[in-house]
């Protein structure tokens, strides 16, 4: 769990510059919704779920959006289309709260488990990599020591470009040579933060495409592992997903959600994207929570997802 605090002003300001692709795209959709209307009927609505659909909210949370605003269409009688801003808003957010994700401001960890174990899960090219530095970086910063795994042994430099971004992250890493048993990289990295009271440990994992049944065998190998030092190791497993990829992201998410107990979800590359609907879909149909999104390549440029700053920063013109 994560510590609740005030959303300062500078991460606000970051989190709508990130958005501002994403806006810009829905916003201009939306100002064709309702052209030549004075009232929310059938055709609004229509027009409204093809806006939904191709900014990548995904069908079956669109779907549920546009029942919802008939449900109100229904009661209220008679919504003035110049209102359905605030409407589609008010109902996004309503669904970000069934999911129930932290509102959380800050990477404070909370748990009283020591080390609090993270194993990171994705495919290459999601920015899984950057994701753990900048995480690693934050855990840091907010005191706690930490301690990295290079448990992707496979992909040629792999625990070379961690090396880098754990050394600018200023923390340390437990790594073995190209090809080694990744779970006997996970055994050895949860040993070490063991004797030297680490208080946070990331277990970086291979990212081979999701489609592969050997990746279901590999990351129970090595949860197993880690569980003859940690017995409940590991305590969050995090899906770093591309923001960027619209529907992609959400088959990777299937995907990985069969094979593994992903808790926790970190969608990266919100800035430059007008993919940024995706956090909405993703958030409603998986029921985990998105607990970071990464907005820009710096070791600051990550932020613990907050759903009703998000949704703010989403609307605001």
């Amino acid at each position: 769990m994560t510590l609740f605090g005030i959303f300062s002003k500078d991460k606000k300001e970051n989190l709508d510059k990130s958005l501002k692709k994403t806006k810009e795209s829905i916003f201009k959709k939306l100002s064709r919704v309702a052209l030549g209307k004075s009232r929310v009927d059938a055709e609004v609505l229509d027009n409204l779920e093809e806006v939904l659909i191709s900014s990548d909210v995904g069908v079956d949370t669109t779907v549920k959006i546009i029942e919802r605003i008939e449900k109100r269409v229904a009661t209220e009688k008679y919504l003035n289309t110049n209102e359905l801003n605030k409407i589609l808003k008010e109902e996004i957010e309503a669904l970000l709260e069934e999911n129930r994700s932290d509102d959380a401001d800050d990477f404070s960890i909370t748990s009283d488990k020591k080390p609090y174990v993270i194993m990171v899960v994705g495919v290459n090219g999601v920015g899984k990599t950057t994701t753990i530095a900048k995480l690693a970086y934050q855990f840091r910063k907010s005191g706690k020591k930490v301690l990295l795994g290079a448990a992707d042994t496979f992909r040629a430099a792999a625990v070379e470009q961690l090396q880098i971004w754990a050394d600018r992250a200023g923390v340390d890493m437990v790594k073995q040579n190209m090809g080694s048993d990744p779970a006997s990289v996970a055994y050895d990295t949860l040993n070490s933060a063991l004797s030297k009271e680490m208080d946070v440990v990331i277990i970086d994992t291979a990212g081979r495409l999701h489609n592969k049944s050997a990746l279901m065998d590999e990351l129970a190998k090595i949860r197993r592992v880690m569980q003859k030092v940690i017995p409940d190791a590991p305590h969050e497993i995090l899906l770093i997903l591309d923001g960027s990829t619209g529907q992609n992201a959400f088959e990777q998410a299937r995907q990985f959600t069969r094979v593994t107990a992903v808790n926790a979800i970190a969608l990266t590359k919100l800035d430059g994207t007008a993919k940024g609907g995706v956090v909405i879909g993703i958030s409603d149909q998986f029921k985990i929570p998105v607990r970071y999104i990464g907005i820009g390549e710096g070791l600051e440029d990550i932020q613990v997802f907050n759903k009703k700053e998000f949704v703010d920063s989403l609307f605001a013109m």
